[in-house]
């Protein structure tokens, strides 16, 4: 899993490239976690995402969790394979794409 950041003020936007499972999920959340402090903005960029497994959802939840707390968390680019996922499991529901 490779992570691009861009923070612009109170806003970042994640660029996230690889598979979203149990190897790249908690490389990804030791990378943004302490990051998001003073955010109030998050989006995902999951335009090079081809797989996300229950332990990408469970860091999804978790940053969407801590993101009602400051501000907002959104998808972007979610490729139509992943909508399916997040379909199949109940969790378009819990996220916002735009």
């Amino acid at each position: 899993m490779n992570i691009k950041k861009e923070r612009k003020d109170n806003s970042l936007v994640v660029f996230f490239d690889g598979r979203l499972d149990a190897i790249g999920s908690p490389e990804a959340e030791a990378q943004l976690v302490p990051e998001l402090t003073g955010i109030t903005s998050l989006g995902l960029d999951f335009s090079k995402v081809d797989y996300v497994s229950s332990a990408g959802l469970r860091l999804l939840l978790y940053l969407d969790q801590i993101m009602e707390e400051q501000g907002e968390m959104y998808l972007t680019n979610v490729p139509e394979i992943v909508k399916e996922i997040f379909d199949v499991t109940g969790f378009l529901e819990y996220v916002k794409i735009v």
